[in-house]
């Protein structure tokens, strides 16, 4: 070898090899803290013999660095930690792609070599030829003289080995960081993960469950997204002319706080030159066009790579999945796509599993015996995680990513998938007019993935879908759920079939009947008589549904003291229901029993008395002793004896309703708790004041806790309690 008559500055040196073995030698030169210069050296393999050296192991290859690494504080102690000590450890941080892994990575490589005099050395070990070669790369920093580097390359020594022992004999102590190793086998084939003494092994990897991190000496870091505030702070910190804090808060929640995606959006919000959009309008934008205007923000900051782009990230473990034989992996990721970001009940895909539900059309196919092995894949890949809610376990990904994937779906297969997602649902939901707290659970789960279905994939099938739900959430008691769930369902699907379609007006009834439940009133029997007229019109004045539009109308003005008015539209629903339905028909024993809680506000005792034993032997002959509307008719016969002052007869009928009530329904039934009131306003009426306090006194605060601290019923139970409590002292 040698040393040609060329220049270099300062200490640098440029040599010419005979033969086919090649070694450039750089020196940078920059400030390394206490440990002074740092120097790198490259290895050039022969012509054919192996990948290209990168141009640098010593500084972080990174697209983007942070200015400012919000969060992570506890994460960032435990890896300072181990910089600051002698070494010998193995850190693995993973998480799914843009959750900020190397922007981690990049600052514990600034503090090591800034704060701690170690010498940085950063490796893409995204693939093997990557790995390998800057591997040598660091071996050669090491002082690996160039006929081993050259054998090495050539495959006539042990690469590994080589690298290692030049680490395990460095006199200088040092950090290692292997980014982007995604797939664990780049580094178990060759043995190249190990640990020294001399220094500090980092690792990101979006393989959350590789046995590789589980070997002696590795310890493991999950990394998720940021919390709120942290979330808001980073577009503030890149765009803090953009808007304040809480119009921050508002994008960082949209953007699920995922740190690449804020990354993106600030840089787009603080980089615009033909418009100027503020934070409110990038939030509103996001919601018309979805998270696709993220990847703007990428524009001229080395954005054409795949991992600084949040509709591509994903891309790259989908790609190694399929690599890996599971392309099913996609098909599941995109049919988690339409659904919401919510956990998703492992119970939705076992069907799948056992062959109960074929889904048809899916490219690649979603055959049973390859549902598993796609999911592992996803959450081995962390494009999703379990989770348990509620003792039910769940499969959730972050709402950036479905978002992206779903934008992805092609156009012509987009039916095809949103057909799949509802044949899903559609199988995973309870049997219609279930009110157990097992259902309502499973209903609280299933909810979110109807209106996300049908916001992505808007047909006649859908929209049924979610009204569906919307009606049985509302049927299980979970009425709360029912009024937030209710005007999405209402606008999507008048958006799909007209404002007119029966099913948009039935929509809109469940709203009306939410509200009534919620204790809004007014708003009930304006909403109610809103429906009734448009169905009076469309569908005439005998249709069942306008009959149930006069019964709900005749509920809410019950409610409103509007005595007369309830029980004159209650007549009309009755007498409808009785000629169209039958005498003994579930919408007529319903409606009757209404009608039976009207007559003690009317004073009507001698009408009372005759049609409230009828009702209840109509409703066990016709519907059973268990059935909601024989309970409903049992209660409302035991409120009215109260209203008239029959205590003793009252008490008996009330503790049966009470039992059956929490038997059929569960303890937090808002039925349940009407019975609960109505035995407590009896034992008052019994002179058992003491009794009647503590009831009503839980009461108030279970039905605060169900139907919230403002609703009229909670207000109602806190003024008796008030009340006897006045009367007890006195």
């Amino acid at each position: 070898m040698s040393e040609l008559g060329a220049r270099a500055s300062g200490q640098g040196r440029i040599f010419q090899t005979s033969g086919d073995q090649y070694i450039e030698e750089h020196h940078h030169h920059y400030d390394a803290g206490a440990g002074g210069p740092l120097f790198g050296r490259q290895v050039v393999p022969p012509a054919g013999s192996g990948p290209a050296a990168p141009d640098s192991v010593r500084m972080p290859l990174v697209g983007r660095a942070p200015g400012i690494l919000r969060n992570r504080e506890e994460l960032r102690e435990a890896l300072g930690a181990a910089v600051a000590g002698p070494g010998g450890e193995v850190h693995v941080v993973h998480g799914m792609g843009g959750c900020g892994k190397t922007a981690l990575a990049h600052w514990l490589f600034n503090e090591a070599v800034r704060e701690h005099g170690r010498v940085g050395f950063w490796v893409n070990a995204s693939e093997l030829m990557s790995l390998r070669a800057g591997m040598l790369a660091v071996a050669g920093d090491r002082g690996a003289e160039a006929g081993e580097l050259a054998a090495a390359a050539a495959g006539r020594r042990a690469a590994a080995d080589l690298v290692w022992h030049h680490l395990d004999h460095s006199t200088d102590p040092w950090l290692l960081v292997l980014d982007n190793a995604d797939d664990p086998a780049v580094l178990e084939g060759g043995a190249w993960l190990r640990s020294s003494d001399r220094g500090t092994v980092l690792v990101t990897t979006r393989h959350a469950t590789s046995p590789l991190w589980r070997g002696p000496g590795v310890r493991r870091h999950a990394l998720g997204v940021l919390p709120l505030e942290e979330a808001a702070q980073v577009l503030r910190d890149l765009a803090p002319e953009a808007g304040d804090l809480e119009s921050a808060r508002k994008v960082a929640e949209r953007l699920g706080r995922l740190p690449l995606a804020l990354t993106l959006a600030g840089s787009h919000l603080a980089h615009q030159l033909l418009e100027s959009w503020s934070m409110d309008e990038y939030d509103r934008k996001l919601g018309e066009e979805s998270t696709a205007i993220v990847d703007r923000g990428a524009a001229g900051h080395g954005g054409s790579q795949s991992r600084q782009l949040v509709g591509r990230t994903w891309q790259l473990s989908l790609d190694a999945l399929a690599e890996q034989g599971l392309p099913e992996a996609t098909t599941l990721l995109r049919l988690l796509s339409f659904l919401a970001a919510d956990p998703v009940p492992l119970s939705v895909l076992v069907p799948v599993a056992r062959g109960e539900v074929t889904l048809e059309g899916l490219e690649p196919a979603l055959r049973a015996e390859r549902l598993e092995p796609a999911l592992k894949g996803l959450i081995d890949h962390s494009l999703a995680e379990l989770v348990s809610v509620d003792g039910a376990r769940c499969v959730r990904a972050h709402g950036v990513l479905l978002d992206s994937v779903a934008g992805g779906v092609p156009q012509d297969r987009r039916a095809i998938v949103a057909e799949a997602a509802a044949s899903l649902l559609e199988a995973a939901l309870p049997g219609q007019g279930s009110d157990s707290p097992e259902t309502r659970s499973r209903l609280a789960l299933l909810a979110p993935h109807a209106t996300r279905l049908l916001a992505v994939a808007a047909d006649e099938r859908t929209a049924f879908l979610a009204v569906r739900v919307l009606r049985q959430v509302y049927d299980s008691g979970d009425y709360a759920a029912a009024l937030a769930l209710a005007p999405a369902v209402v606008a999507s699907v008048r958006g799909v079939l007209g404002a007119d379609h029966r099913l948009v007006l039935d929509a809109r009834h469940l709203r009306g009947t939410a509200l009534f439940r919620m204790g809004r009133f007014a708003e009930a029997e304006a909403s109610h008589r809103e429906v009734l007229e448009r169905r009076e019109t469309l569908l005439g004045a005998d249709d069942v549904d306008t009959l149930h539009s006069c019964a709900a109308l005749s509920q809410s003005l019950d409610l409103l003291d509007r005595d007369e008015e309830a029980e004159s539209w209650g007549r009309r629903a009755l007498d409808g229901y009785r000629r169209v339905l039958g005498e003994e028909s579930t919408e007529a024993l319903f409606i009757w029993c209404g009608l039976i809680e009207l007559l003690p506000q009317l004073g009507k005792e001698r009408d009372f008395a005759e049609e409230g034993p009828a009702l209840i032997e109509a409703a066990e002959r016709a519907l059973g002793p268990d059935h909601p509307t024989t309970v409903l008719a049992r209660h409302d016969y035991a409120g009215g004896l109260f209203q008239f002052g029959r205590h003793e007869e009252a008490e008996p009928l009330a503790r049966r309703v009470l039992a059956d009530r929490t038997r059929l329904q569960g303890p937090e039934h808002p039925l349940t708790l009407s019975a609960t009131s109505l035995t407590a306003r009896i034992a008052h009426g019994l002179g058992r004041i003491d009794e009647a306090i503590g009831t009503m006194k839980e009461l108030s605060e279970r039905r605060a806790r169900v139907l919230g601290h403002e609703h009229p019923f909670a207000a109602h139970d806190r003024a008796w309690v008030a009340t006897w409590q006045v009367e007890a002292r006195g």
